[in-house]
C-alpha cells in the first residue's frame, strides 16, 4: 500500500483534504447518530415512556449504525470510500428529515432505524483515510478522524438550545440539512484514495467478498471487538445516557445536563487524536493497559451507590452517608472519557497495520461489535434501572465489561509470553526464594500436576502410566460435571415451589426463571470451549466447579424472604448457567487424555453420567426441602400453602445441599487432576466449520434432540404444576431426565447398527407423535397419559442424542471427498476428525439454547392463551421440519448417508462420538 502513496505536494494536499473533510463529515454524522440523546428526553416525556423503552429508543439508531458497518466497510474496500461515504450521508439526511413525521412509539423506533445509517460512516471513513497514509502515521491519522466522535458533544451543546427555542422537530430538520450540505462539500472537495485509483488504472478487479471476510476467522479480531465494545460502545452508551442520568440523579434541567454530559463526550472524542500519537510512539499495548486499568477504577467509583451507614458507636449510633456530588462526578466522567478515547485509537492502530487490504471488513466488524455496545448498553441501563431501582447500576455493568476485557487481554499477553519463553520459563523454580540454590536436578520436581510428556497413542506409554492418570482425571471430572448439570437445572424444581411459600410471581415470570439458566449456560458453552487450552484443564475445572457456589448459596438465601426482589432471582438464574457452560470445557479437557480407541467411551461416560445431574437434582431436591438438613445454619422453614394443605418447607436446601459436594469436588479437581502441556487448540483451524453447511444442518437437528431433552427437563416440573395443580409433580420430575440419560447411554449401538441418519429420521417421527400425544392428553386432563407421552419424548430425545452425534463423523468423512478431492486419504481423514470434533462442540452449544426456548415458549403460550398447547404445536412443526431435513439430506435414496448406512458391514457403520 505504501508504494501507492506518493510524497508529491499535490498528493500531500489531497491527503490533507481527505483527512480534514472525512473528519468533518464523521463529526456531522456522529451528531446525527446521537440525536436521540437530547430529543429523546422530550419524546419520552410526550409519550410517557419507561426507562427501558427510552433505552431502546436511544439505542435503536446505534443498532442500525452498528449492523451496517460490516457491509459498508466491504463496499468501501470494493468501490472506494469516497462514493460510499457520500451515499451514506445522503441516505442518513433523508431518514433524519422523515423523523419529524413520526407520531407514536413504533413509528419513532422505525424512524430511529433510518437515522442510524449515519453511524455506519465510521467503517467507511477508516477504510478511506487509512489508504492515504503510511503505517507509521496511520495511528495519528485515524486518531484525528476518530475525533469526529465529538459530534456527540456538538449535539449536547447545541441541540438543547434549539429544542427549547423551536422544539425537537427543528433539531431533526436542521441536523438533516447540515448532513446534506456536508455530503455535497465532501463530494466536490475530495478525491478517490490512491489505492483505489491505482487498482482501477491497472484494471484489477476488487477481491470477492469471501476473501474480504477471511480475516474474520482470526480470534484477535474478536478480541479487538470486545475491547472496542467497551471503549467505543461504552462511550456511545454513556453519551446517550448521561443527560437522562444527570436529570434523574442531580435534578438538572435539560440544557445544563447536556452541557455537563459534553464534559464527558469532548475528551472521549478529541483526545482520540492523542491516543493515536501515543500508540504510534509508545505502542498500543501500553495504551490499552492504561485505558483498562484507569477505567476499572473509574467505573468502580462511579458504580458505588449513595449509601447511608449507621455504625453502633461506644456513645451511640454514628450515621453518615457516602454519595458522590455533581462536581466529582463530572471530573471522574472526564477522566473516564479521556482514557476511553486513548483506547479507541489504540484498538484501531492495529487494523491497517495487520490487515492493510481488508481495513473496511475488519474495521467494519470491530466497529460493528463496538457499535452494538452503544445499542445494547443503553437498553441494559434502562432495564437495570427498572429492575434494581439503582441509578448507578449502569456503571456496575460497565465495570464488569471493562474488567473482563482487562483480564482477557492480560491472559492473552501472558499466554503469548509463556509460549515465547518456552523452556527457559519451565526451568525456573516455583518460588523465587529458591533461585540461588535451584539446579537442573530440581526442575519440575514441584510441578507434578502438569504432564509435560503425554503420548496416549503410544501403547507402551498408555499401559505403563497413561491409562491410570487418564482414568483418575475422568473419575474426578464426572462428579464435577454431574454437579454442574444439577446446579444448571435446580431452578426447574425451585420455581415450582415459589408461589406456595409466598412469592407472588406470574406464570410467565416463573417460566423466565426456569428458562434463563438455559440461555446463559448455552452462551457460556461457546466461550468455555476455548478455556482449557488457555488456563489448563486442572485450573479451569477447579475454578468452574467453585463458580457453582455462587448460585447455590445465593438461592439458599434468596428463597427465605418473599420480599426478595425479582431481579435478584433473575441474576441467580443467569448464574446457574455456569453449570451449563462447564460441559464444554469438561468434554474438551477429557478428550485430551484418551487415545482415539478409547476417546468415545470416555466422553460417553463423562457426558452421560454428567447428564444424570438433571435427574439427580429433580430427585434429591424434593426430598431435602422437607427437612431441616442443616439445622439452624440453614435457616427457619417456610410455610407452604398448597391444595393439599399447609406444610413446612426448607426450600433453601435446594441450593445449600450442593455446597459441600461442590467444595469437595473442587478440592479433588485441584489436588487430583492434571494439566497437559501439549493441550492446545487453534480457533482459526476450527473456525472452518462455519463454512460447512452440514454444521448448520446438524445444529438444527441436534437442537431437536438435545435441545428437547434439556428444555423439557427444565420446563416439565413447572408445566405439570401449572397444568395439574392437584398432582405433586416433583415426585415424578426426575424420571424424564433419567429416561433420557439412560436411553442415550444404552442405545448408541442402535445407530451403530442401523445408521445414524435412519435412526434420527424415526426418532423425530416418534417425537412428533409424542408432542401430539402431550397436546391431546393435556386437553383431556389425563395426567397419567400426559406423563407417559413426556417419557416417550425423553426416551426418543436420548436415542436421538446418540444418533445425531453418530452422524457427524460419518458425514464429514464423506464430505471431505468433495471438499478435498486432491488430498490423500490420510489427510482427508485427519481433517474430517478435526472438523467433526469442532462441529460436535459447536452444535452442543447451539442445542443447549433449548433449555431457554422451551420453558420460555411454555410460559409465553400460557400467558397469552391460558394453555401450553400453542407451544407444543410449535415444537411439533419443528420436529416435522427435522423429519424433512433428515430425509432430504441424509436418509433418502441419493442422500449423503443412504448408501453407507445400507451397505452390509461386519461392524458398525461409523464410530460414535458421544457428547451432550
Amino acid at each position: 500500500m505504501t508504494t501507492l502513496i506518493e510524497s508529491t505536494g499535490r498528493e500531500q494536499g489531497g491527503r490533507t483534504t481527505a483527512l480534514g473533510m472525512s473528519t468533518l463529515a464523521f463529526t456531522v454524522c456522529f451528531a446525527v447518530w446521537t440525536i436521540f440523546s437530547i430529543i429523546g428526553i422530550q419524546i419520552k416525556k410526550d409519550l410517557g415512556l419507561s426507562d427501558t423503552q427510552f433505552g431502546l429508543l436511544v439505542g435503536t439508531p446505534i443498532l442500525t449504525g452498528s449492523l451496517i458497518r460490516l457491509i459498508l466497510g466491504i463496499w468501501a474496500d470494493r468501490y472506494g470510500g469516497r462514493v460510499v461515504f457520500a451515499g451514506v450521508m445522503v441516505a442518513a439526511a433523508v431518514a433524519t428529515w422523515l423523523l419529524t413525521f413520526a407520531y407514536d412509539y413504533p413509528t419513532f423506533l422505525l424512524a430511529a432505524l433510518g437515522v442510524g445509517i449515519a453511524g455506519g460512516s465510521f467503517a467507511v471513513g477508516i477504510a478511506y483515510v487509512s489508504r492515504w497514509y503510511t503505517q507509521d502515521r496511520q495511528g495519528t491519522a485515524l486518531g484525528i478522524f476518530g475525533a469526529g466522535n465529538v459530534g456527540a458533544a456538538v449535539t449536547k451543546f447545541v441541540a438543547p438550545f434549539v429544542m427549547v427555542a423551536w422544539g425537537w422537530k427543528s433539531v431533526a430538520e436542521i441536523w438533516a440539512v447540515a448532513l446534506l450540505v456536508t455530503a455535497a462539500v465532501f463530494w466536490f472537495t475530495t478525491k478517490e484514495d490512491p489505492q483505489h485509483v491505482a487498482r482501477r488504472k491497472a484494471g484489477m478487479k476488487a477481491e470477492p467478498i469471501s476473501a474480504m471476510l477471511e480475516p474474520l476467522r482470526n480470534v484477535q479480531v474478536w478480541r479487538f471487538s470486545l475491547y472496542y465494545f467497551f471503549v467505543f460502545g461504552g462511550f456511545v452508551a454513556l453519551a446517550l445516557w448521561l443527560p437522562r442520568y444527570l436529570i434523574g440523579v442531580y435534578g438538572l434541567d435539560i440544557t445544563t445536563a447536556g452541557i455537563i454530559a459534553a464534559a464527558y463526550s469532548v475528551p472521549a472524542s478529541l483526545f482520540r487524536i492523542y491516543g493515536g500519537v501515543l500508540s504510534d510512539k509508545f505502542g498500543a499495548r501500553r495504551v490499552m493497559y492504561w485505558t483498562f486499568g484507569v477505567s476499572v477504577a473509574a467505573c468502580f467509583v462511579l458504580a458505588y451507590p449513595p449509601t447511608q451507614y449507621i455504625v453502633k458507636g461506644i456513645q451511640g449510633p454514628i450515621d453518615f452517608t457516602l454519595e458522590m456530588g455533581l462536581v466529582p462526578f463530572t471530573i471522574i466522567a472526564f477522566v473516564l472519557g479521556f482514557f476511553m478515547s486513548l483506547g479507541k485509537a489504540a484498538v484501531y492502530k492495529h487494523i491497517p497495520v495487520y490487515y492493510p487490504s481488508h481495513v473496511g471488513a475488519v474495521g467494519g466488524v470491530v466497529g460493528l461489535v463496538g457499535g452494538l455496545g452503544g445499542f445494547v448498553l443503553p437498553l441494559a441501563f434502562g432495564l437495570l434501572n427498572d429492575l434494581t431501582g439503582v441509578w448507578t447500576s449502569c456503571f456496575m455493568l460497565l465495570f464488569l465489561v471493562v474488567a473482563a476485557s482487562l483480564v482477557w487481554m492480560h491472559v492473552s499477553i501472558r499466554t503469548m509470553e509463556r509460549e515465547r519463553a518456552g523452556e527457559a520459563l519451565a526451568r525456573l523454580p516455583e518460588l523465587p526464594e529458591m533461585q540461588p540454590i535451584h539446579g537442573p536436578e530440581h526442575v519440575g520436581k514441584l510441578a507434578g500436576k502438569t504432564l509435560e510428556d503425554w503420548h496416549p497413542e503410544d501403547k507402551a506409554f498408555w499401559e505403563e502410566k497413561g491409562r491410570r492418570i487418564a482414568h483418575r482425571n475422568l473419575a474426578i471430572s464426572i462428579p464435577a460435571l454431574l454437579l454442574s448439570f444439577a446446579v444448571w437445572m435446580v431452578w426447574s424444581v425451585v420455581v415450582a415451589k415459589l408461589p406456595a411459600i409466598g412469592f407472588s410471581y406470574s406464570t410467565d415470570q416463573l417460566f423466565w426463571l426456569a428458562a434463563l439458566p438455559g440461555v446463559s449456560g448455552a452462551t457460556l458453552r461457546i466461550f468455555y470451549s476455548f478455556t482449557v487450552p488457555i488456563f489448563g484443564g486442572r485450573l479451569w475445572t477447579t475454578v468452574a466447579t467453585w463458580s457453582l457456589i455462587l448460585p447455590a448459596v445465593g438461592i439458599g438465601y434468596a428463597v427465605q424472604n418473599p420480599a426478595t426482589p425479582y431481579w435478584i432471582f433473575l441474576v441467580l438464574a443467569l448464574l446457574c448457567g455456569f453449570g451449563g457452560g462447564n460441559f464444554a470445557s469438561s468434554m474438551s479437557n477429557i478428550s485430551f487424555f484418551f487415545p482415539k480407541a478409547e476417546k468415545g467411551n470416555a466422553l460417553a461416560l463423562n457426558a452421560g453420567l454428567g447428564n444424570l445431574g438433571v435427574s439427580v437434582v429433580q430427585f434429591v431436591v424434593p426430598m431435602v426441602i422437607t427437612a431441616g438438613v442443616f439445622g439452624w445454619l440453614g435457616g427457619p422453614p417456610q410455610i407452604a400453602r398448597e391444595a393439599a394443605g399447609e406444610t413446612r418447607l426448607w426450600l433453601q436446601n435446594a441450593g445449600f445441599v450442593w455446597v459441600p459436594f461442590i467444595a469437595a469436588s473442587a478440592f479433588a479437581a485441584w489436588f487430583g487432576m492434571n494439566d497437559i502441556a501439549s493441550a492446545k487448540a487453534s480457533f482459526a483451524e476450527q473456525s472452518v466449520i462455519f463454512q460447512r453447511r452440514h454444521n448448520w444442518i446438524m445444529c438444527w437437528l441436534y437442537t431437536g434432540t438435545f435441545g428437547s431433552f434439556i428444555g423439557y427437563s427444565a420446563a416439565f416440573p413447572l408445566l405439570t404444576k401449572t397444568a395439574f395443580p392437584e398432582v405433586n409433580a416433583l415426585q415424578y420430575a426426575f424420571l424424564g431426565p433419567l429416561v433420557g440419560a439412560l436411553s442415550r447411554s444404552l442405545t448408541g449401538w442402535v445407530a451403530d447398527r442401523w445408521g445414524g441418519g435412519r435412526v434420527t429420521f424415526w426418532v423425530f417421527i416418534v417425537m412428533a407423535v409424542g408432542a401430539l400425544g402431550v397436546v391431546h392428553f393435556l386437553g383431556e386432563r389425563n395426567f397419567a397419559a400426559f406423563f407417559a407421552m413426556f417419557l416417550l419424548l425423553f426416551f426418543a430425545s436420548g436415542v436421538g442424542n446418540a444418533s445425531t452425534f453418530q452422524m457427524i463423523p460419518a458425514i464429514m468423512r464423506l464430505d471431505m471427498a468433495r471438499l478435498m478431492p486432491a488430498a490423500s486419504a490420510d489427510v482427508r481423514r485427519l481433517q474430517a476428525e478435526k472438523e467433526s470434533a469442532a462441529i460436535i462442540g459447536f452444535t452442543s452449544a447451539i442445542a443447549a439454547f433449548g433449555a431457554f426456548f422451551i420453558p420460555k415458549s411454555f410460559g409465553s403460550s400460557i400467558a397469552l392463551t391460558g394453555s401450553a398447547a400453542v407451544a407444543l404445536y410449535g415444537f411439533l412443526a419443528f420436529y416435522l421440519s427435522c423429519i424433512a431435513i433428515t430425509w432430504f439430506f441424509y436418509a433418502r435414496k441419493g442422500g449423503l448417508l443412504f448408501d453407507v448406512e445400507r451397505r452390509r458391514h461386519s461392524g458398525p457403520t461409523a464410530v460414535a462420538t458421544p457428547a451432550a
